[in-house]
């Protein structure tokens, strides 16, 4: 991440930018080091990396810098702020901590994407729920086919492994990356009824809804793992990443399994939050 030592490196400080040459870090202090020295002289010391945390945190919120944006590299912005790299270091722990920032090795840094959230509470595609935030949300299908129900998943549908289902394979990217995968199986007659579905633009719910299905509940389980390299090649992220993994089944009025999905979603981009209620518990995901 360092720059050419010779390129002057051109930072956004104090809603501007500024150009600064590495070389010339000595002959000049930086306004987090004058507010140091003012304080110190006070009778009260900050430590420099706080307050080089505390003035990116606050670019980042002013919109100076955008989500998803790359932050300089790492020796630009030690000199722009008069520090030395492991001073820098620490500033950008503390921004990592508060999900500011996402350092990715041998890439850089860069301003954590908006969160976006998808209502557990309800029965609406990851793309409808996105959307609702105001998201842009773009439907890759990786492929789509007839097959023979594998045992995990006859065994969560309740069929037979013999029979055949709509194996349906999407990629949802937003925010500029590729980040959540999922994998839906739909048993018959429903599955044979949708082979010509643009899945692309219709959601499975809204699809099965097209064909009179009546979709009653779903059970979901969510848990962390790590991105496999199966799935990553898939993503906008490296093997061994955190990850949550959602397993839903998706019910008719009488019971029967419909649906069977696996979604992977990146652990950077999403996370669960909860609106607590005296008379009840309302879980949303956010997408970092």
């Amino acid at each position: 991440m360092a720059a050419d030592q010779r390129q002057p490196a051109r930072l956004k400080i104090g809603g501007c930018q500024r150009s600064v040459t590495p070389e010339r870090t000595d002959q000049r202090m930086s306004p987090i080091m004058a507010a140091d020295t003012a304080d110190a002289a006070g009778g009260r010391t900050v430590a420099r990396y706080r307050a080089i945390a505390a003035d990116l945190a606050a670019r980042i919120r002013d919109g100076h810098y955008a989500p998803g944006e790359a932050l300089p590299a790492q020796r630009a912005l030690s000199t722009a702020y008069g520090v030395t790299l492991m001073t820098l270091r620490q500033a950008l722990r503390e921004l990592s901590a508060e999900g500011l920032i996402v350092q990715q090795p041998g890439k850089g840094t860069f301003v954590a994407p908006l969160h976006a959230a998808y209502q557990l509470g309800s029965l609406r595609s990851f793309g409808d729920d996105l959307r609702e935030q105001g998201h842009e949300v773009r439907t890759i299908v990786i492929s789509r086919a007839q097959r023979r129900v594998p045992s995990r998943v006859a065994a969560r549908l309740r069929v037979r492994e013999a029979e055949t289902g709509l194996r349906l394979e999407r990629v949802r990217a937003f925010a500029g990356r590729r980040a959540i995968h999922q994998i839906s199986w739909v048993r018959e007659p429903h599955a044979d009824r949708l082979r010509d579905v643009d899945f692309t633009t219709t959601s499975l719910y809204a699809a099965l809804a097209d064909l009179g299905v009546v979709v009653a509940r779903a059970a979901e389980t969510i848990r962390p793992e790590v991105l496999n390299a199966d799935v990553a090649r898939y993503l906008d992220e490296d093997e061994g990443a955190p990850v949550l993994v959602s397993d839903r089944i998706t019910y008719a009025p009488d019971g029967t399994a419909l649906v069977a999905d696996r979604a992977t979603m990146l652990g950077s981009m999403m996370q669960i939050t909860a609106d607590r209620a005296a008379t009840g518990l309302s879980l949303h995901w956010k997408a970092v």
